[in-house]
């Protein structure tokens, strides 16, 4: 395996997902999605993070909504009210780092604070696939995702070799997808209104004191005028 110039191993090669029985759901989902980049550092800033200006410029490459962006220190109490933010206004949430085991990473506990239904398989294919590039170094990364909100948040480390192992692999041919998933049906709790100007379906606020997840009735609001 020949590593790049900064010893990166390279990407493995991704191949396109069978179609089977999501063919159908594919060919209905939408092909614009609200999507929030939130990025967990003590270090960076807006113009030294390579993995969310990456991340910015895969999603609009490909016609989707960037909503919301945003740096953070490896800060629960930041996190929290970050993603908190961010599922009231995106469909999907992408953070990057903090995912590790030191002291200072504490994004995963807090997204698993949140989480109401889980998405196991992504930690699980994502760390197949880092496997195939750092070898067991891998067992170290606790990405992870699931449904907050009624918008599903997807946590991964904030290297940028992981972030597009992530996107190429996972996201990037599945997005749609998951939006689709994710409102097909509604999901408990999260509550919706008709539209008065159109009938489109409208997240309502939150009740006055209703504290945090899906159960309690917390969706996605919609801003003024939209």
């Amino acid at each position: 395996m020949t590593h790049a110039p900064d010893g990166t191993p390279p990407l493995s090669p991704v191949h396109p997902a069978p179609e089977g029985s999501a063919g159908p759901h594919r060919d209905a989902s939408p092909r614009r999605v609200r999507v929030a980049i939130l990025t967990i550092s003590d270090t960076r800033t807006p113009e030294t993070d390579t993995s969310g200006q990456y991340l910015r410029a895969q999603l609009e490459a490909q016609g989707h909504e960037v909503v919301a962006y945003r740096v953070v220190k490896d800060d629960a109490v930041e996190i929290r009210s970050s993603l908190v933010a961010f599922t009231r206004e995106a469909t999907v949430v992408i953070s990057s780092g903090g995912t590790g085991i030191t002291g200072r990473d504490v994004t995963v506990p807090v997204v698993e604070s949140l989480i109401t239904k889980p998405i196991p398989g992504f930690g699980e294919l994502f760390r197949m696939l880092s496997y195939q590039q750092v070898g067991g170094a891998a067992m170290l990364s606790r990405a992870v995702a699931g449904l907050v909100r009624g918008a599903v948040v997807f946590a991964m480390p904030g290297s940028l070799n992981a972030v597009q192992t992530a996107w190429e692999g996972l996201l990037r041919d599945e997005i749609g997808h998951l939006a689709f998933e994710v409102e097909r049906h509604g999901q408990p709790g999260v509550l919706t209104a008709p539209h008065p100007a159109d009938g489109e379906a409208q997240r309502l606020p939150p009740r006055p004191g209703a504290g945090g997840g899906v159960a309690a009735g917390l969706g996605r609001h919609r801003k003024a005028g939209e």
